[in-house]
């Protein structure tokens, strides 16, 4: 079980990318007034949280509704997080989800979704769904912890951005890009031996 929670932990924390997110927070938070920054880290971090628990408490019906296997989900989501894991390994201008330049104070977009609860986030909390409390009551937790993670890292950005450097934060983004990378093979891989049992 501890083996479970760590794995889906990481996972989690891998695919929402909260250091990764850091440039992409400071950038967009420059136009607001410094004492509001906080506040609005907080609202968009708690906004990405109860999006994603929607979508892992609803997961299953959401996937009944629309007539998807897991299997599907399982395949079409390791595409996803392979296809965001290569541009963190290979960065491109506007970082993982584009450009998202705005003098407004951001409110949902682009901080809530997709930096954080963005579609490789809901697939993988959408694979935790499950009709075993133990397991609910596990992916929970994970959906804390990272949450509490998400404020740790985005209330000190601009702290670990100017501490840290540009450098420093790209080479640890392309680290979790590799990791990324494998577990999108895993998860790929996992659901192509599905489909091939069901056939």
């Amino acid at each position: 079980m501890t083996q479970s929670f760590f794995q889906a932990f990481i996972l989690l924390l891998l695919v929402t990318d909260p250091f990764g997110n850091v440039p992409l927070f400071v950038s967009t938070l420059a136009h607001v007034p410094a004492e509001r920054r906080w506040r609005v880290i907080v609202r968009e971090c708690a906004i990405a949280f109860l999006i994603l628990l929607v979508f892992m408490f609803f997961g299953r019906h959401f996937l009944a509704a629309l007539q998807l296997s897991e299997i599907a989900l399982r395949i079409g989501g390791g595409v996803i997080l392979f296809l965001i894991a290569l541009r963190m390994v290979f960065p491109q201008q506007g970082g993982v989800f584009g450009d998202h330049e705005s003098a407004h104070e951001p409110f949902i977009v682009p901080l809530a979704i997709p930096a954080l609860a963005g579609p490789s986030a809901l697939v993988t909390v959408l694979l935790f769904s499950s009709n075993s409390t133990l397991e609910t009551l596990l992916h929970l937790a994970v959906l804390s912890l990272v949450a509490v993670v998400w404020l740790a890292v985005l209330l000190s950005a601009e702290r670990m951005q100017r501490a840290l450097g540009e450098r420093v934060m790209t080479a640890f983004e392309r680290l979790m890009g590799l990791i990324l990378t494998a577990m999108a093979v895993e998860m790929l891989l996992a659901g192509i031996r599905a489909y091939i049992k069901s056939l």
